[in-house]
């Protein structure tokens, strides 16, 4: 499974030849998971009804990973880690939990949220 971060969706929503067609075929076979603040940020951006209504249906569609005390945990992490001072925002550090605990491939375009995925934990981009 792979959770595609904010930066994907949008690339795959504008359609860019480079993500399109890889995340379509993603979708197509199951195998992205959605969690709740890529779709918060996504629906922030949107500038119609059409759009909207698009974004939601992905929502929908979408297995969801579980995200029950995701926000106490990433700020534990963030403690821990001590990322507040290394510019680390809580929703990428929500992000990238969401995908450890779904056991999932994350793919991101954020360079600050790529530097904190260990081996293996990041979607290799065919």
């Amino acid at each position: 499974m792979v959770l595609l971060d904010t930066s994907i969706w949008i690339e795959y929503l504008k359609k860019s030849r480079k993500y399109f067609f890889q995340v379509k075929e993603l979708l197509e076979t199951g195998q992205v998971l959605a969690n709740q603040c890529v779709f918060g940020e996504l629906l922030r951006g949107v500038r119609n009804t059409k759009e909207l209504k698009i974004v939601m249906e992905f929502w929908k569609s979408l297995a969801k990973v579980s995200e029950e005390d995701l926000w106490i945990e990433a700020g534990s992490f963030s403690y821990e880690k001590k990322l507040y001072s290394k510019g680390v925002g809580i929703i990428d550090l929500v992000i990238l939990l969401s995908a450890r605990r779904a056991k999932a491939k994350l793919w991101t375009l954020d360079s600050n949220l790529d530097k904190l995925l260990k081996k293996g934990e990041r979607y290799e981009f065919k």
